[in-house]
């Protein structure tokens, strides 16, 4: 069931109901202007991923700046983008089952759709779905580059698939799918670009050896928030898949730079809005953001532009904060905005984005591709 929306265009900031997932617009818009500016001189596209943002709404305007499509991880997100009117959308992922199958499959009369596949037996079942749909269904080989997770072996073990899926009727080959995802939270600038420089190195040789065999790949795609510098400069990848760069976190936050700095290529402009609810101390107080609210699995949020008031602890519905060396406290019911250890599953947690400008709601945006059905 959906939530009612807890603001309405006008409000104050500090009307807002809470908790609230926020997000400031001239931040937002910024990183949508910076990412274009920095793939622009590369010719490197950017396909969007909306596995971080959820929303057709996004998507719609991630385009206008210049992305060629979406990426998805689920059958369920890419239907809300559909049906939402994005014309692009590429499941980044495997799907096994006829009925997730066959629902990607009936996508392809409302938008471009293509899949990955990693596997003789999972590129039979697509076919039989495109057959059945009387559709080609675009088809890209997903490679291991030194994530260890899904992915072929690149070279010949991938190129054996792509001839798989190009002597198909009723497939089409789309290229290689590359991304690192391990490499994008490696801290230090050096020791990130070398785990890219062997990504890099693995999809050309693949890439060759397809050529040698007369298959072209239309998409090359990888890279994410954390590495997509590397991949767009490589002359390798044709596609760039970055999602958190529209929001940011703060475990982005604590990569390096090349000069050791903590990296600030786009702003933080996603925000947990919350209420102290609880002073049961003078240097404690509780705010109404706990596990429900927020993601903690890539670590425990921040109270934005407040380094002496630290968040401690969650529970499912509070958040401990602890308030150091004598900083003002937090009266009773001020809000404050936390910055989430990982945005894309807190951004699951909710139904509506609360865009803010200036500290005032200007708009509200339903996250349509939310929850955990696939």
């Amino acid at each position: 069931m959906q939530q009612p929306p807890p603001a309405s265009p006008g409000d104050r900031e500090e009307e807002i109901d809470t908790p609230a997932l926020l997000i400031d617009l001239g931040a937002f818009e910024a990183n949508l202007e910076r990412m274009a500016s920095l793939l622009r001189p590369t010719g490197a596209r950017l396909r969007a991923h909306a596995k971080t943002h959820k929303s057709a709404v996004i998507a719609h305007l991630q385009m206008k700046a210049g992305a060629v499509g979406q990426c998805v991880q689920k059958v369920a997100e890419a239907e809300a983008l559909a049906w939402g009117g994005v014309p692009d959308i590429l499941l980044s992922n495997e799907v096994v089952g006829a009925t997730k199958i066959a629902r990607l499959a009936s996508l392809a009369r409302l938008a471009r759709v293509a899949v990955c596949a990693d596997d003789a037996e999972q590129v039979a079942m697509l076919e039989a779905a495109a057959e059945a749909a009387r559709i080609r269904l675009r088809v890209l080989v997903e490679i291991d580059v030194g994530a260890g997770r899904c992915g072929v072996s690149p070279g010949p073990e991938a190129v054996a698939l792509a001839q798989r899926i190009a002597a198909s009727p009723h497939l089409r080959f789309g290229g290689l799918q590359a991304y690192h995802g391990s490499a994008q939270h490696i801290r230090g600038y050096a020791e990130r670009a070398a785990a890219i420089a062997e990504a890099v190195a693995h999809t050309r040789r693949t890439v060759e050896q397809l050529k040698q065999q007369g298959l072209d790949c239309p998409i090359v795609g990888g890279g994410g928030t954390g590495s997509f510098t590397f991949e767009a400069g490589s002359g390798v990848f044709n596609e760039i898949q970055a999602g958190s760069y529209c929001f940011m976190d703060a475990d982005y936050a604590r990569n390096f730079d090349e000069a050791g700095a903590p990296v600030s290529t786009f702003q933080q402009s996603l925000f947990v809005l919350g209420t102290v609810m609880s002073r049961p101390k003078p240097d404690v107080a509780v705010v109404d953001v706990g596990l429900k609210a927020i993601s903690v699995d890539s670590g425990l949020p921040l109270v934005w532009r407040q380094p002496h008031i630290r968040y401690v602890g969650a529970s499912d519905e509070h958040g401990k904060l602890i308030i150091e060396d004598g900083a003002t406290a937090p009266f009773l019911g001020e809000k404050l905005r936390l910055v989430p250890g990982h945005c894309d599953p807190t951004v699951d947690r909710y139904d509506w984005y609360v865009g803010v400008r200036d500290h005032r709601v200007e708009c509200l945006w339903p996250i349509t591709a939310r929850g955990g059905f696939n």
